[in-house]
């Protein structure tokens, strides 16, 4: 008997409004920016032909904000909340995002004791992708996260090595933005129900790159 085809989009939350460029990680009252709402936009449109079972987000505003707007266009869902696909819990929180680009977007090295390191945000990112795969065997999911968890998860699935240093280096998984952009889908499909199985993994900004770039003015 032939095992049902078993689905987990991961969509990255659109741009967000941040106007004194910080890195917001989990502080309050961080939402879309307009291009981030047109972006999410973008993604639904994608998402229209497909059936989805469940809808999940990161507790934070602006994954909440981009699921529903998924929610509100392809599938009347109830948005699931669930703590294990939130942001990083970082030590440069509140901190100048210049400050951490300066260090490559490495938001790890050297932060000292009670922050997550990669090894921990693709822990949880694993055991999410296993309870949805347990959960809901034979459908597809789409989960709203962010940037960081999506790429440990992708590490850690695809049995790569999960540092910080790999990070901007997915394009040999498919994602050619090297990192998942704003709204982008990182879709995993798995065909068997054995819990090591490597997933076929595709990618897709859903919108050209004058969305892109406008996030950058």
């Amino acid at each position: 008997m032939n095992n049902p085809t078993t689905s987990i989009t991961l969509v990255r939350h659109g741009h967000v409004h941040n106007p004194d460029g910080l890195i917001y990680g989990r502080l309050p009252g961080f939402r879309l920016s307009e291009v981030g709402r047109l972006q999410a936009q973008a993604a639904a449109i994608s998402l229209r032909n497909t059936s989805l079972t469940a809808l999940y987000a990161s507790p934070q505003p602006r994954a909440v904000e981009t699921a529903e707007i998924l929610r509100a266009q392809v599938a009347d869902l109830p948005v699931t909340i669930d703590a294990q696909i939130d942001e990083i819990n970082s030590y440069f929180e509140g901190h100048p995002a210049s400050e951490v680009e300066a260090r490559g977007w490495d938001l790890y090295t050297g932060v000292g004791d009670g922050y997550e390191v990669p090894e921990d945000i693709a822990a949880r990112g694993a055991q999410f992708i296993a309870d949805v795969r347990a959960t809901y065997r034979g459908h597809h999911i789409a989960a709203v996260t962010h940037g960081d968890v999506i790429a440990f998860t992708i590490l850690h699935t695809m049995r790569a090595r999960v540092h910080v240093s790999q990070k901007h280096l997915l394009d040999r998984f498919g994602i050619h933005d090297r990192y998942p952009a704003t709204a982008s889908l990182t879709t995993l499909t798995y065909r068997t129900s054995d819990p090591n199985e490597v997933p076929t993994l595709t990618y897709n900004r859903p919108y050209d790159d004058s969305l892109a770039l406008a996030t950058l003015s």
